[in-house]
């Protein structure tokens, strides 16, 4: 017999390699915050880019807005974020880092995106696009799936 893994075995593995850094990943992260990776990644957001809307933080984290809304509600009854509307139109509303909210990031496992999403940040444009393709053929395979999944934080899987 042959120690050369099965090729279904090796990539199996490399999922469980690859979940169980996020997994550490976040478990630090909520360690020395006291928050999910993906509030974290929210209050990056709004550190970066101040007075996102909702829906556009919701892009940002490429999650669905209601659950950004969730997370939201969350960092803001803890004073981390807070929500500012236009005079104009006050059905616009803003969203600001707190003073609370951007000492939490001082003190953040890095990278505050998450380490998947950073890793992610790191392939070509070809490598992703194959590897996209590669894993809507896997999931092709697995049958009946939840889509609703994708619109969550990984944190929160």
């Amino acid at each position: 017999m042959t120690d050369t893994p099965h090729p279904a075995g090796e990539v199996l593995r490399q999922f469980r390699v690859i979940f169980g850094a996020v997994r550490q990943h976040f478990q630090a992260v909520e360690k020395a915050c006291g928050v999910s990776g993906a509030q974290i990644w929210a209050l990056a957001a709004l550190r970066d880019t101040p007075g996102l809307k909702v829906s556009e933080l919701a892009q940002a984290l490429s999650i669905h807005a209601s659950t950004a809304s969730n997370l939201l509600d969350k960092i803001e009854q803890a004073g981390l974020v807070r929500r500012e509307r236009n005079s104009a139109d006050q059905r616009v509303v803003r969203l600001y880092l707190t003073e609370a909210g951007a000492a939490r990031l001082e003190g953040a496992p890095q990278p505050l995106t998450g380490i998947l999403t950073h890793a992610l940040a790191q392939l070509s444009a070809n490598d992703l696009a194959r590897l996209s393709q590669d894993l809507n053929v896997l999931i092709g395979h697995m049958g009946e799936v939840d889509d609703r999944a994708a619109q969550k934080p990984l944190s929160e899987l």
